[in-house]
């Protein structure tokens, strides 16, 4: 059975770091976009990253350039977030999600196979 699984999630105060990771089981990572969402409790869900099949692309939204960066090992079937400088507004349910289509979207509606989610929490 295919699936993603997140995991590094937690709670940190504000200005901390996390460093989430989605492994894939059952699939190869290697010829699928990868993006991380994010969804806070009464808000919609949330494209923050996304990384291309090779890693060389990468995509943010704007409120998390300079503090987030994705990466990818496809050897180890892995893509990563790490989060810096984490800020209260960060707080969410984070998702990873894999797409075929070979440009980074950031439209929710691409992405074809999802995780269970990490929950973050970044107290003030």
């Amino acid at each position: 059975q295919v699936q993603l699984v997140e995991s590094g999630g937690g709670l940190v105060q504000a200005g901390g770091s996390l460093r989430l990771s989605c492994a894939a089981s059952g699939r190869t990572f290697s010829n699928a976009v990868v993006g991380w969402f994010r969804q806070a409790p009464g808000k919609e869900r949330e494209f923050v990253a996304g990384i291309s099949r090779s890693g060389g692309f990468t995509r943010y939204v704007d409120s998390v350039k300079g503090r987030f960066t994705i990466s990818r090992d496809n050897a180890k079937n892995t893509v990563y977030l790490q989060m810096d400088s984490l800020k209260p507004e960060d707080t969410a349910v984070y998702y990873c999600a894999t797409a075929w289509n070979p440009v980074v979207m950031q439209s929710a509606r691409e992405y074809d196979l999802w995780g269970q989610g990490t929950q973050v929490t970044v107290s003030s």
